[in-house]
């Protein structure tokens, strides 16, 4: 059973030390449109949408966040803290 967004954001923000400053204001970003707009923000898909969203411009997301490889990485690799089991 998923938890309500605002509790999987709850626990995810948590481990948003992980990140470099940057990522962690894109990844809550990320989180907030999740809770805004539903579990569809977090397909990969959405990926150059959010970030076209946030920073205006691909170019201008990658001078902040690093290449589109670390961005996806990131992007992808936050979502595990959103469905990690606790015990």
């Amino acid at each position: 059973m998923a938890l309500p967004p605002d509790r999987a954001t709850d626990r995810a923000k948590i481990h948003l030390s992980n990140y470099t400053p940057k990522q962690q204001e894109f990844l809550n970003f990320v989180l907030n449109q999740y809770v805004k707009q539903g579990v569809d923000e977090l397909d990969d898909t959405k990926i150059s949408d959010l970030l076209v969203l946030k920073y205006h411009a691909i170019g201008d997301a990658k001078k902040e966040l690093g290449d589109i490889q670390t961005i996806r990485n990131t992007f992808i690799g936050f979502q595990t803290y959103l469905y990690k089991k606790t015990v």
